[in-house]
């Protein structure tokens, strides 16, 4: 995206996110996670027709505050049909989105993302994070990231990216510096860190704390909420912009809500469906900048960006939303749930997990 700002709707700076951090605090807990952190205001609505904004607090630039997730969703098998994932970029794009996450450990979503952002005319305006997910040779060997970097260049047709992210903290005492040195030289415009796995949250914090990155990426929602115990304080201390994986739980929260209604409250917040309930939700944070729920189906995309509009809860409502899931059977064992229920993603990743299986 080069720069380019998107100026109107709601913004979240880093004084709020500073502030709200420092007052109201809900005791409610699942999984491990604290409520906590939330503000204690309410927080400004933006009107029907503006988009929900936050703020790089590096920069001061703004972004739209639902994005694009591509694991898995948008991994197919060469030959295979996939138009509906243009379809699903479309729907990102016409609903306000312009943050879109991949990584070249995705299968071939770099690749189908390249191709439909070139027919859709948006390659050079998308907000594109992007990862490296390598070691070396031997010790400090950057060939690997070199090698990496230049395939992503390629399959996205992009010269410069504006996050690159070390992937899962892989050789990050390496890669974080070594991404800081491309900052420097202008291939890459901001640097982050990025995990999902709640043994590896502690380092996460860590690699934010002591390296500083402009972004970080962590798994965060409605019932997982560890990530306010450290990395989201962490986050706004540094003045990192924080990127949200699995904000629907790898579809678990969907699905533990299928045949229940919305509280009569969610209209408060302007919510029709229970992904823009669960989105908004985490939106709400001061300290979260972009949430990248990922989908291979139109109509989820467009679902999912309607939580991009409309007023976003205070810490009471959050409080009173985390309140209304614990009455939910299932809620607080989900993280025993299957992930991806009911849902097949056939891709080359699909594919080697299986041989794997097989010769075991």
């Amino acid at each position: 995206m080069s720069g380019q700002k998107f100026e109107s709707g709601v913004e979240s700076n880093r004084r709020d996110v500073l502030k709200g951090m420092g007052l109201g605090v809900a005791a409610a807990s699942v999984g491990g996670g604290l409520f906590a952190g939330t503000p204690a205001v309410a927080q400004t609505a933006a009107s029907a027709g503006d988009v929900i904004m936050k703020t790089i607090a590096k920069t001061g630039e703004k972004v739209p505050a639902i994005g694009l997730g591509t694991y898995l969703t948008f991994d197919t098998l060469p030959g295979e049909k996939r138009d509906h994932l243009k379809e699903v970029m479309r729907e990102f794009w016409d609903g306000g989105g312009r943050v879109l996450d991949t990584s070249p450990l995705y299968g071939t979503s770099e690749i189908s993302v390249g191709h439909f952002a070139e027919a859709l005319g948006i390659t050079d305006k998308l907000f594109v994070a992007n990862k490296i997910w390598s070691t070396g040779a031997y010790l400090a060997d950057d060939s690997h990231a070199e090698r990496s970097f230049a395939q992503s260049q390629e399959r996205l047709w992009r010269k410069q990216f504006d996050v690159m992210q070390v992937h899962s903290l892989t050789n990050v005492a390496i890669i974080l510096p070594l991404l800081k040195a491309w900052k420097k030289e202008g291939r890459v415009r901001f640097v982050g860190v990025t995990h999902h796995e709640p043994p590896y949250f502690n380092l996460l914090a860590d690699a934010v704390e002591k390296g500083k990155p402009d972004f970080v990426q962590v798994r965060y929602n409605i019932f997982y909420r560890r990530a306010e115990e450290r990395i989201l304080k962490a986050a706004a201390d540094v003045g990192a912009a924080v990127l949200v994986n699995m904000p629907l739980d790898k579809a678990r929260l969907p699905k533990l809500v299928e045949g229940h209604k919305l509280p009569d409250f969610a209209k408060e917040i302007g919510v029709t469906t229970w992904s823009q309930f669960f989105l908004k939700w985490i939106i709400s944070h001061p300290a979260v900048t972009c949430a990248i729920p990922a989908t291979a189906n139109p109509a989820h995309a467009k679902e999912n960006m309607g939580a991009l509009r409309g007023p976003l809860p205070d810490a009471a409502m959050r409080a009173r939303m985390v309140k209304h899931m614990e009455t939910i059977p299932g809620f607080a064992d989900l993280e025993k749930a299957r992930r991806y229920p009911g849902k097949r993603y056939p891709g080359v990743i699909a594919r080697a997990q299986k041989k794997l299986r097989e010769r075991g």
